[in-house]
């Protein structure tokens, strides 16, 4: 994959820097860090951000996420080991980055608002925004993780 612009970030700095303040609030609400990680690398794995599940998947086992929850989290509605706070969460942003097909079913905004206060799920929404513009930038400018050489099994 080649990249269709070198560093897009450095062209947009303003709005860029406005992004960086917005992730920045979010480590001020009450949602926890596991929660948050979760939701950008669901919303990350629906729009396929490499850049993106790099990046979280990281950040979520240096807060301590097990390998197994990373793994199983494209099917988390069947595996036991996610709360339900990050049920509802997981719901609402598989509904919020597929909005065009849902519209934002009434049934996930339910089991959101039973486990999440008003603020919290406008925190949220905006959390969920903020990675799929996030997925959009990487994907769209086709921006590649650093990652370490991957070796083959065998």
């Amino acid at each position: 994959m080649t990249a269709r612009i070198d560093a897009p970030f450095k062209l947009a700095p303003e709005a860029i820097k406005a992004m960086m303040a917005l992730e920045a609030s979010f480590s001020r609400t009450t949602l926890e860090p596991a929660l948050r990680e979760l939701v950008k690398m669901r919303a990350s794995q629906i729009n396929g951000c490499a850049f993106c599940l790099h990046m979280h998947a990281a950040d979520a086992r240096k807060q301590g996420e097990s390998e197994m929850r990373l793994h199983l989290l494209a099917g988390w509605r069947e595996a036991p080991f996610y709360t339900d706070r990050e049920r509802a969460a997981l719901a609402w942003t598989e509904a919020l980055t597929r909005i065009a097909e849902t519209g934002a079913p009434d049934a996930d905004y339910a089991q959101l608002s039973a486990v999440f206060s008003a603020e919290e799920q406008v925190q949220l929404t905006l959390l969920i925004g903020a990675i799929n513009t996030w997925n959009r930038l990487q994907i769209g400018f086709r921006v590649t993780p650093a990652i370490e050489p991957v070796r083959a099994a065998g």
